[in-house]
């Protein structure tokens, strides 16, 4: 440090003082003690534009030295009356050392946020309107307006799901906030109110330092970042932010589209400071400057997803005396949809949800709830995942024709696609949902085999055409069902619970030798049996292990097909298998695929060896209109890849273990529970009265009482009796618990 002595005795006329160093970002900093008072030495390597900036520090400065509610650290002149010294090509500046404990230091109170508004108030009004060249040219990634820069930082995160994570909200802001954001005031501002930059006394904000990132910006950006900051840690950051809105805005009045915006800006600066984080520990591994707010900026932006951005607008308005966000009533919706959409199309639940958006394992509602989503498995990746969305956004916004003709998003899937099956199965038909992949197996194996009958599971359930019906016990058996078609061959669902028999063995023998009967009887006639590895609408009902082991070569010795229908199960939701069917070590001849297959977009699929498909193509032209377009095959691709980068076969395992085995500990202490079965996320709990029998209303009343509690969950079977527990792959242990600890507190309430 003797390199300091010159300019400290020369320019400041410093002789008695004991230097000591301090964490710098774009500087080398010195705490400076003297007998008369501390300091600190900023120094920086010389640069025009450096130069300029610091001298617009201190303009800035100048305009806050009025300001006696905190202190600002104003720059001490030298002995040339000068606030920047140069020498050696550097930049010295001194400081005056405030004092006061940090903000992240000490306990957060409700004053301590208010004063903390009023401070970030007060200095902004002080610089509303106020001009510098310099500034206004000063571009930096930290600044909420250049936030897309920081996208290429966002490789540097390890974790894949905290990257997608990060994704999703880059997603959110381009959604929300670039669209308005010629509508946002501008002025200069701090832009770094971090729990480091702020200084406190007796519980009140005293001083702020640290004007390095200051910047012409959005002015709402000055509350994003104070608040992301304050935020932290915080079990109800929505109240603590509330407080500090009220204060700011009853000094500098805040406009709605600036607190409309608001819970998309934090988010935006918790990924700027995760990314930047990321990006520093891979060049500076031993740096802990950047790096000091990355696990509570991790925490909070997890916890931001579980916050419903309606909720959120709807606090920050109210804080600042505007109203809430005009809501239709359920009411409201309701006459419309019946007035529009067939009462054969049912919703779900006593109460029915207003759903207005969705976020990977979370759903948001119209009125600021948000739900817990183990239900809907069609959303295999998470809701909105932002590497599919963005598939889609950029194969739509660059072609979108048919299979006639030839693109590389077609023939990219296709590839990627029957590369997860074994090589008997090399050929895929591309159609528009697992229903008309359902239709048009049927045909096809039909075709092959110049029959027409279908053997079928009781219970089974695979789709919505009047082929897929046909083939349906659990529609064409109930209720508006016609009964079976003289063409479909039945056998028993392979239940092992409530069979009477004592081992899985002997259950599977049983049924094995039942249907061999049935297809004795119908020798020479069958074209395909088809069946679900879990038959979902049975109430997830698992086959026997050795089941279809049985059964597939007894088909085959009649030359008929064997259909696994992978539309509830494939993908790796089981966890220990990618498809349901390597459950039971068997291969089929066709393969239907369906929901999730897209994660929401109309997607499905037909995969079948080489010679049925040849068969196929006997001059009848089988045409799909939308079936394998651009858009659709961009969008597979995309999914398939979130399976494999984002591990989510084996968080379908782990997480789907440790459920099932919370599931099994209630049924040890809930004589409700009968049964808990399945594997990976695809789960089901079979509920039963203290006689023994299936109890349909308290399974109505388990998933009536879950979504009150804002958890999504379904019920199925004959009985609609079981509970049924498939939701997105991105659910984790924590989901797990919150689950099964509020489905505790409704058992013992039942």
């Amino acid at each position: 440090m003797d390199e300091l002595k010159p300019i400290l005795n020369e320019s400041f006329g410093l002789t008695d003082y004991c230097l000591e160093t301090l964490e710098g970002y774009d500087s080398n900093n010195y705490k400076v003690t003297t007998a008369s008072g501390l300091f600190v030495l900023k120094v920086y390597s010389y640069a025009e534009e450096t130069f300029a900036l610091l001298e617009a520090e201190h303009r800035v400065f100048q305009k806050l030295k009025h300001i006696k509610t905190f202190q600002v650290p104003l720059d001490i002149q030298n002995k040339n009356n000068e606030a920047l010294t140069l020498s050696d090509g550097k930049i010295f500046r001194l400081l005056p050392f405030i004092e006061g404990d940090f903000l992240a230091e000490i306990k957060h109170t409700r004053e301590l946020a208010r004063s903390f508004g009023t401070a970030l108030a007060a200095m902004d009004k002080s610089l509303f309107g106020h001009y510098d060249s310099a500034i206004q040219g000063k571009e930096t990634n930290w600044d909420l307006q250049f936030f897309i820069n920081n996208r290429v930082f966002i490789d540097d995160i390890e974790n894949t799901m905290d990257k997608n994570l990060v994704r999703y909200f880059f997603l959110q802001f381009n959604e929300h906030v670039y669209p308005i954001q010629h509508q946002f005031r501008k002025s200069v501002i701090h832009n770094d109110a971090n729990d480091w930059n702020i200084l406190t006394k007796d519980g009140t904000l005293s001083g702020i330092i640290d004007f390095g990132d200051m910047c012409h910006s959005w002015l709402i950006n000055e509350l994003a970042v104070g608040l992301t900051y304050l935020l932290m840690e915080k079990d109800n950051p929505l109240e603590i932010a509330k407080t500090v809105l009220k204060a700011y805005h009853e000094i500098v009045p805040l406009e709605e589209i600036e607190l409309n915006a608001l819970y998309y800006l934090i988010a935006a600066r918790l990924c700027t400071s995760v990314c930047n984080s990321a990006n520093t520990k891979k060049r500076k591994p031993d740096s802990v400057y950047i790096t000091i707010s990355e696990k509570p900026a991790w925490t909070l932006l997890r916890k931001w997803l579980t916050i419903n951005p309606i909720a959120a607008g709807d606090a920050f308005r109210a804080s600042c005396g505007f109203q809430q966000t005009k809501k239709k009533t359920l009411e409201e919706d309701s006459r419309v949809r019946d007035k529009n959409i067939s009462k054969a199309l049912s919703l779900s639940y006593n109460r029915p949800i207003q759903m207005s958006k969705a976020a990977f394992q979370f759903m948001y509602d119209s009125h600021g709830n948000t739900i817990l989503d183990a239900y809907n498995n069609i959303m295999q990746v998470g809701h909105c995942h932002p590497k599919v969305v963005h598939a889609g956004q950029r194969a739509m916004a660059n072609l979108n024709t048919n299979t006639r003709y030839l693109y590389d998003e077609l023939l990219n899937y296709s590839e990627a696609l029957l590369a997860k099956f074994p090589e008997p199965l090399s050929k895929v038909f591309f159609v528009n949902s697992g229903s008309a992949a359902t239709d048009l197996a049927i045909r096809i194996a039909k075709n092959h085999t110049n029959r027409e009958h279908i053997m079928v599971l009781e219970h089974g359930y695979h789709g919505n055409t009047q082929n897929a019906i046909d083939i349906s016990h659990y529609k064409y058996n109930h209720k508006g069902g016609k009964g079976k078609k003289s063409h479909i061959i039945e056998t028993k669902l392979p239940k092992i619970y409530g069979s009477g028999f004592e081992t899985e063995q002997q259950a599977c023998t049983h049924y094995v030798k039942e249907a061999h009967a049935r297809i004795s009887e119908q020798r020479d006639k069958i074209a395909a049996f088809i069946a679900e590895p879990i038959v979902g609408c049975a109430g997830q009902v698992p086959l026997p292990k050795q089941y279809l082991g049985e059964i597939y070569p007894e088909i085959r010795r009649q030359g008929a097909l064997c259909i696994s229908d992978e539309v509830q199960v494939g993908f790796g939701r089981l966890g220990s298998t990618f498809w349901g069917y390597e459950q039971y070590d068997v291969i089929p001849d066709i393969v239907i695929l369906g929901k999730p297959i897209g994660n929401g977009h109309p997607l499905g699929a037909v995969v079948t060896t080489t010679a049925i498909a040849d068969s196929f193509d006997n001059g009848m032209e089988f045409f799909s209109s939308f079936g394998g377009n651009p858009v659709s095959c961009a969008i597979g691709n995309a999914v398939l890849e979130v399976i494999e980068e984002d591990n989510l076969q084996e968080n379908a395992r782990m997480v789907g273990a440790h459920l099932k085995n919370k599931l099994k500990q209630l049924q040890e202490r809930f004589e409700q529970i009968a049964d808990v079965r399945g594997e990976g996320l695809f789960l089901g709990v079979e509920i039963i009265t203290l006689d023994g029998l299936p109890n349909t209303d308290l399974a109505a009343d388990i998933k009536n009482k879950l979504r009150e509690k804002n958890i999504l969950i379904s019920t199925d079977g004959p009985y609609d009796s079981v509970l049924k527990i498939k939701p997105p792959l991105y659910f984790n242990i924590e989901n797990t618990n919150k689950l099964v600890d509020e489905l505790q507190i409704i058992l013992k309430e039942s």
